[in-house]
């Protein structure tokens, strides 16, 4: 069972892995605006620091032995995420529309106090 601390710490994680990967999406989608220039290289620092801290998270979590093993799209409001510890496994269930509203946030707070 995951304490209090772990469970941010997983929480963060996971906004963290879901902010690169939107950013990794929407990169691709900047790349044909008609003044890339101007908006790819700070999608570009923001990805940089979102992956130093995701990747920092994940070690965070590798010395705790957590590590995340699936995560599966039950509907269109629910998914699931398959967590793995040092004692058992756990499945968390998370609100999608909650999730991005917390990525949005995160990405917004990298942008103004990067």
């Amino acid at each position: 069972m995951l304490n209090r601390e772990q469970q941010r710490l997983l929480h963060q994680y996971l906004l963290l892995d879901l902010a690169v990967r939107s950013l990794r999406h929407d990169i691709i989608v900047a790349e044909h605006f008609k003044m890339k220039h101007i908006f790819l290289p700070s999608i570009d620092r923001l990805l940089k620091q979102l992956h130093k801290d995701y990747f920092d998270v994940k070690g965070q979590l590798a010395k705790q032995k957590i590590r995340l093993v699936g995560w599966h799209r039950i509907d269109d409001y629910f998914s699931e995420v398959q967590i793995a510890t040092a004692g058992n496994d756990e499945v968390l269930r998370y609100a999608n529309q909650a999730l991005k509203t917390q990525v949005e946030e995160l990405i917004h707070h990298y942008l103004h106090n990067s």
